[in-house]
């Protein structure tokens, strides 16, 4: 009765790992910040819901966030992206399932970082395509050549995340530029995920759009504005790529049909995130670097751990104790929760993923038990 295509996909590995938590676990495995939306934005969304904002709204957006997001892209990513060539969707999530299934054909193979984020991997089981590891070194950089290796006749797609979930690291100007030369050479579309671009610490953030044509930029209001339950992403065609291919055309017929719109008045608060006070990302991510610095001194007197360069994972070896999933399983007996490493690929299996987005005392608590546990 099934559907193969469901029958061949995996359920989530960190929603396994949410349903053993109890009442009294320290958190480690959320993938959301742990703050409130900012009061602006909030009542932004109780304007328009005062306002009688509750209807359909047109399938791309409305007009002032996808203005609003032409603007925020020309400011912060240095990239004209007119408001037509922008869909609003249903979170970053509707954004790369609309980029994969409008792309990829049965068979066809899609490029993902080995370890990353597990929808890159259920998505593209779902369309039907074949996922296509790319390895990571040992301080989670991609090495081009093996990219280059990896291109094979049905290869569509190369799927880049940075910051990125799971490891924390921030890809440089040279590495995004050179995978860009590399999709422009073999004439192969990269999906850029930047959801955590505000999510950084010393670093720099480039998308990909800026160096090649063949993009399309995936971001959203979840991560930077605490907006996970509001369900408000984005993506964004560059005009050449769109034209030769009618991307946007295409996608919006899964849109159309799949979604109609993402929620009314969630986008106008969506708006005010971005034209509003910008001091609440800025503190939030003060926040977070304090607890990276936090969590990663506590980590490096137990595991073999790169310091996070951005959004608010540390993925560190814990194979001095066992697999990931071994180690996983026995904080979580000892009430951690956190994520085993093989959820994200086959080059996680020797770690664990754990979320420094919850309170600096509970990261304190919670480094304590470590030790104890495994020291």
């Amino acid at each position: 009765m099934i559907a193969e295509r469901c029958l061949r996909t995996e359920q989530s590995e960190i929603r396994k790992i949410f349903n053993m938590a109890t009442e009294n676990s320290i958190n480690l495995g959320i993938g959301e910040p742990d703050f409130d939306t900012p009061k602006h934005i909030v009542e932004a969304a109780k304007l328009a819901l005062d306002a009688g904002k509750t209807h359909y709204v047109p399938n791309a957006g409305i007009p002032e966030l996808t203005s609003a997001i032409s603007e925020k892209l020309k400011k912060d990513n240095n990239l004209d992206v007119s408001q037509k060539n922008i869909v609003t969707t249903c979170g970053a999530s509707e954004a790369l399932m609309l980029s994969l299934f409008t792309l990829v054909n049965r068979g066809e193979e899609v490029l993902i970082p080995d370890p990353g984020f597990v929808s890159y991997k259920g998505l593209t089981e779902l369309c039907e395509g074949k996922m296509v590891p790319i390895d990571l070194d040992d301080k989670f950089r991609i090495d081009l050549e093996s990219v280059k290796n990896s291109i094979s006749e049905k290869t569509k797609c190369i799927v880049l995340n940075s910051p990125s979930n799971p490891t924390g690291s921030v890809m440089t100007k040279e590495e995004i530029k050179g995978i860009c030369e590399i999709a422009e050479e073999k004439n192969i579309c990269v999906i850029s995920d930047e959801i955590y671009e505000k999510i950084i610490y010393g670093k720099k953030h480039y998308s990909a759009m800026e160096f090649t044509e063949n993009c399309i930029l995936i971001n959203g209001f979840s991560k930077a504005y605490s907006m996970t339950g509001w369900r408000v992403g984005y993506l964004a065609v560059n005009e050449n790529f769109d034209k030769k291919y009618q991307i946007l055309e295409n996608m919006m017929k899964i849109h159309q049909y799949g979604f109609a719109c993402a929620t009314s008045f969630a986008q106008f608060g969506a708006v005010e995130a971005l034209n509003g006070d910008q001091v609440c990302v800025s503190e939030m991510v003060a926040e977070f670097e304090r607890r990276r610095d936090l969590i990663y001194s506590g980590m490096k007197e137990i595991f073999s751990v790169q310091k996070p360069e951005g959004a608010f994972y540390i993925f560190p070896d814990v194979s001095e104790y066992g697999n990931g999933m071994d180690v996983a399983k026995k904080l979580i007996q000892n009430g951690i929760l956190c994520v085993p490493g093989s959820a994200f690929g086959k080059n996680g299996e020797n770690s664990v993923r754990f979320s420094y987005a919850t309170k600096y005392e509970d990261i304190k608590r919670a480094l304590e038990i470590m030790k104890n546990v495994l020291l």
